[in-house]
């Protein structure tokens, strides 16, 4: 007897959500080039199931980042409810952004690819992440918590920048600029 298409549906969206998390946690330890075997592997699937629902590489790539972009997005409506002021909330949330980057290697590599098809991330992050950034930002000016001239885009191109790692400055070098930088975004009197 054939598996009713609801139950077919349910498992279809179990395993690719655990392709992604296994792309995921293969794309931190070895960039987005890590083997396709690797990452089926992680899942408990073979190579065509991840082929099924990624036929290319550039797929699975974009839909591990989208995944976990949309994840950072869904985050400032949270911290704007949570009972905290909004410069707190702000925090969190690049706290947030800075983990996702400094944890994707290779994302910056898939961002400046010259494959058409990963060009979309860099598109992606910004039509999704800075309104999420602005809306912390508004709650903050609105509050008279940080400096008005304050904006999405500028705070999390700054942020970028300062999570490119390298040689003798790491993670929590990174963390330590972005702390810096977002205390000088706070109004003074």
């Amino acid at each position: 007897m054939p598996e009713p298409s609801g139950v077919r549906r349910a498992g279809m969206r179990r395993t690719r959500e655990a392709l992604l998390e296994a792309a995921a946690a293969a794309f931190v330890e070895q960039g987005v080039q890590a083997p396709i075997r690797d990452i089926a592997g992680r899942a408990g699937v073979g190579l065509g199931t991840v082929y099924r629902h990624f036929p290319t590489r550039a797929d699975l790539v974009t839909a591990v980042y989208r995944h976990q972009i949309d994840e950072c997005a869904a985050l400032a409506p949270k911290l704007l409810r949570d009972p905290i002021p909004p410069a707190v909330a702000l925090t969190r949330w690049i706290d947030s952004f800075v983990e996702f980057l400094v944890t994707k290697h290779g994302l910056g590599a898939a961002l400046r690819s010259e494959d058409s098809s990963l060009q979309n991330l860099h598109t992606l992050m910004l039509d999704t992440l800075v309104p999420a950034c602005a809306t912390l930002i508004d709650a903050g000016v609105a509050a008279g918590e940080l400096d008005p001239d304050v904006t999405a885009y500028t705070l999390m191109r700054a942020v970028g920048n300062l999570c490119i790692l390298g040689g003798d400055y790491d993670r929590t070098d990174a963390q330590r600029m972005v702390a810096r930088l977002l205390t000088g975004c706070r109004r003074t009197s």
